[in-house]
């Protein structure tokens, strides 16, 4: 079976064929840096590294490529609310998306290119885009330039949108266009704007729209054309209808695949600053969930589904994943860690058939029973076989619990051969107590690391312990 992929824009699940044999071209639409990501943005990187990693599994060589917005309309109110240079805001930003997708295991991109930093490129663009009338400079003298709304026919066909019944862009007054859907492609420089946010251009003093930006970046890191472009649904229009009318307008092919993700919503509305229900690492980290549960969190629902977070759905994840954890632990501890196995047919079946990671997951699930199994029987040959299948499909979701990621480095391996060391002195104890039948005692060490959250499982081979729920 060949990977299925749903395209928006053929409102269909379509096979797979990259452009060129063997190599995959990716651009991901990232984030405008006004503020700290929230949750809602970071379910966006888990996704398609997912998919990324599905793509180098299969034996691709990936070009990733993940832009970033350091200049924007929100970057400038910002810039005015708190006084700062708006590059100030925009690159502290950028510093905490990069710590908040660390910490998820995403990896990194092949290129993570800045607006500001292809101005030429998008001076060019638009230059051809006047040059064969498809844009043109405002005619009220503010330096703006639009595209030509109506002279692109096929504008509106990724979203299923009418051209008749679109309303205003809404992203400049419309006195200076032709038509008010026109967009803007270059903004010229306004009073009261900060005087280093402008750029020089044929068209005078001013800097690049929001969507021209990534027209700019895909053709300079992935040519002309190129296989998966992503985002987020809310994308769809106008963000990359705008894109894909512009690109083509300029003569670029542009993506062949349009493979958005659903949102994270709170109380059924999009999580954002702007609605005030936006929530970051430290929340989550709050409620006593690690990030590689938050990731199991953002995984285990299909990537086009809409998520309705709640803190009880959150926890539920936590707690399933820290039972796949504690398979992984227990059997590691029993036949060591080992490599990673094959990945079973039902597993791939799944992940090829537009990334069903649920269904993945029950795939997974159904390996770890029968691990435990092998686990309470003592049988060690289906334990290691098991455990190195399991950790394949976990290593492709990228939560293994023994991946480095999870594992490696700093003062969270200080403290976890702290927490060994204690939990050996109190288990000690335990078997003291027992060993002269006193079982009260015996109980009391028991229930109490109970209580810290620690649980302890006899087993033929002594007692081994986790932290959380046991099967």
């Amino acid at each position: 079976m060949t990977l299925r992929l749903y395209d928006t824009a053929t409102r269909s699940v379509r096979d797979f064929v990259p452009r060129e044999a063997g190599k995959v071209g990716v651009y991901l639409c990232g984030l405008t840096l006004q503020a700290p990501p929230h949750i809602g943005h970071l379910r966006s990187g888990v996704n398609y590294d997912v998919l990324r990693r599905w793509l180098l599994a299969a034996g691709y060589e990936v070009t990733f490529v993940r832009n970033l917005t350091d200049i924007d309309d929100k970057i400038l109110v910002k810039a005015g609310e708190q006084g700062r240079p708006f590059w100030s805001i925009a690159y502290a930003n950028e510093l905490l998306l990069a710590e908040s997708y660390r910490s998820l295991n995403v990896l990194a991109p092949t290129y993570e290119p800045r607006a500001t930093g292809h101005i030429p490129e998008m001076h060019e663009l638009i230059t051809k885009l006047i040059a064969d009338g498809h844009a043109y400079p405002a005619s009220d003298g503010s330096g703006d330039v639009y595209f030509d709304v109506a002279s692109w026919p096929a504008y509106g066909s990724l979203s299923g949108q009418s051209p008749d019944a679109m309303q205003s862009a809404g992203d400049a007054p419309d006195r200076g266009k032709r038509d008010p859907r026109d967009f803007a492609l270059w903004k010229g420089a306004k009073p009261g704007e900060p005087a280093d946010a402008y750029w020089p251009s044929p068209w005078g003093l001013g800097r690049p729209g929001w969507h021209i930006e990534c027209s700019a970046m895909c053709w300079r890191y992935l040519g002309p054309e190129f296989d998966i472009h992503g985002g987020g649904l809310d994308l769809t229009f106008p963000h990359h209808e705008n894109e894909i009318a512009q690109s083509q307008a300029a003569g670029l092919p542009f993506a062949r695949y349009w493979v958005h993700h659903g949102l994270l919503s709170i109380g059924g509305a999009k999580m954002g600053k702007s609605a005030g229900n936006a929530l970051g690492l430290a929340y989550v980290d709050s409620l006593g969930v690690r990030p590689v549960e938050l990731r199991y969190y953002y995984a285990a629902a299909h990537y086009r589904s809409v998520i309705d977070y709640s803190e009880d759905s959150l926890r539920d994840a936590a707690t399933a994943y820290r039972r796949i954890e504690g398979f992984v632990q227990r059997a590691a501890e029993r036949v060591g860690a080992g490599q990673l196995g094959e990945l079973p047919a039902g597993f791939v079946a799944a992940m090829d058939d537009d990334l069903n990671t649920s269904a993945a997951l029950a795939v997974l699930q159904q390996h770890i029973r029968d691990g435990n199994t092998a686990l309470s029987v003592g049988d060690d040959v289906t334990v290691r076989t098991t455990l190195a299948v399991v950790r394949a499909m976990l290593d492709i979701l990228g939560i293994d619990p023994l991946d480095p990621a999870w594992t490696g480095g700093g003062r969270s391996d200080d403290l976890r051969a702290v927490v060994d060391s204690l939990i050996a002195l109190a288990l000690e104890q335990r078997a003291q107590a027992r060993g002269r039948k006193d079982w009260a005692a015996a109980d009391a060490v028991r229930d109490q690391l109970k209580l810290a959250g620690v649980v302890v499982e006899d087993t033929p081979q002594g007692p081994r312990w986790t932290i959380g729920e046991q099967d």
